[in-house]
């Protein structure tokens, strides 16, 4: 499965709504260690697509968002489940460790 862009307008949907796990990405465009994450949240994308829905929010477009999950710093990734916040990840991390939380 490929990644979603998630909005303000389809979180709901998409997120908070869906049964079982999401895995969003908290990025920004200039943000350095948020383009060195971006290919890792992809492979996870096509490597785990059977677990979990994939998902990038852009802090700068959805800063309603951001606030609402108080994002101080990026990339910051969670694993959400049935709308329940499970793990939050801030920073630049390691795919295996991303992918062990997410089993």
């Amino acid at each position: 499965m490929s990644v979603l862009k998630i909005t303000s307008e389809n979180f709901n949907e998409e997120v908070l709504n869906y049964k079982g796990k999401v895995l969003i990405d908290f990025y920004a465009n200039w943000c350095g260690p948020c383009k060195m994450m971006s290919p890792i949240i992809d492979e996870i994308a096509k490597e785990k697509a059977d677990i979990v829905k994939v998902g990038k929010i852009n802090v700068d477009e959805n800063q309603d968002l951001a606030m609402k999950y108080s994002v101080m710093s990026i990339p910051t990734i969670m694993i959400i489940k049935d709308g329940q916040i499970l793990k939050t990840f801030v920073g630049l991390r390691d795919k295996n460790e991303i992918i062990d939380a997410l089993d």
